[in-house]
């Protein structure tokens, strides 16, 4: 008797089966985005960070007084020293997005939760004309972008339909009811596409009615959640991918944001905490 060395669990833990078929499985996320005390490189001795100063003490007044509406936070005219200071205390958190209204912004949220730095980019998207923290569960520029010239409902015509198109058309019919139904603050109402029969004709079908809208939002947590808005009110379109960029799930989502892309009231909270702390190390 020949013996083999198997692992004890996963892939591999069986022996091989006579016809060649082996185990297939989605491999789990393996790395998780978490908070750590930024790591500052300028001279905190130096007498010159007056300006980063008053920032960070309007946005420490800005965290504590949320809910209660707040102006932006001009970065603008910070000069190198201050901005690099700025720079590396705010840092890179899980969201990012972009929107192409008016004026192309870029906007991402720091490692405080609820804090986001917007840049608005100039006429060849290169340059930074504006510069500005805001505290909020999503950017203000975010809901006034993201349908303000969208569709408010799918041409639902099926004279002509594509070859291989199946299963798309009732989708369509729902999203209108649900877009002509939906308030600000109602639940959310999700497809969850990954558990309808559709062909890719089915997909490149909706992707066209629907069209592209002006903000795209990238969250990275276990893996990386790909959030568009179409050229429809209140649609997004909702990729889920795990770490290994494998698509996982596939959602329509009829909302104002989806909550995967928004900080909650508690995480500013701990925001507020976290900058108190992060505040009495560096200042």
């Amino acid at each position: 008797m020949t013996s083999i060395t198997l692992p004890i669990f996963g892939q591999g833990s069986q022996p091989a089966e006579e016809d060649g078929v082996e185990l297939d499985y989605l491999a789990m996320p393996e790395e998780m985005t978490t908070y750590r005390m930024p790591t500052i490189s300028v001279d905190l001795n130096a007498a010159d960070l007056a300006q980063a100063k008053t920032v960070l003490q309007q946005l420490e007044q800005d965290l504590a007084a949320y809910p209660a509406t707040s102006q932006t936070i001009d970065l603008i005219a910070l000069d190198q020293t201050n901005r690099q200071f700025v720079d590396e205390l705010l840092g890179e958190g899980e969201v990012s997005m972009l929107c192409s209204g008016a004026q192309t912004l870029r906007i991402q949220e720091s490692v405080l939760a609820g804090v986001w730095r917007s840049q608005g980019l100039d006429a060849q998207k290169k340059g930074v004309v504006t510069d500005t923290l805001e505290v909020s569960i999503i950017p203000q520029a975010i809901l006034q972008t993201a349908f303000a010239d969208a569709a408010k409902h799918i041409d639902t015509d099926m004279s002509t339909l594509p070859d291989g198109v199946m299963n798309a058309p009732p989708l369509l019919a729902e999203l209108n009811a649900k877009i002509a139904e939906y308030q600000p603050g109602t639940e959310a109402h999700v497809i969850n596409l990954s558990l309808l029969p559709q062909t890719e004709q089915d997909l490149e079908f909706l992707e066209k009615r629907l069209g592209k809208g002006a903000v795209t939002i990238l969250s990275r947590g276990y893996g990386n959640c790909r959030i568009d808005a179409t050229a429809t009110r209140n649609v997004w379109w909702v990729r889920y991918f795990n770490s290994q960029d494998t698509l996982i799930l596939n959602t329509l989502e009829v909302s104002e944001v989806p909550n995967v892309a928004c900080a909650s009231a508690e995480d500013i909270a701990d925001s507020h905490q976290r900058l108190q702390e992060i505040l009495q190390v560096y200042l």
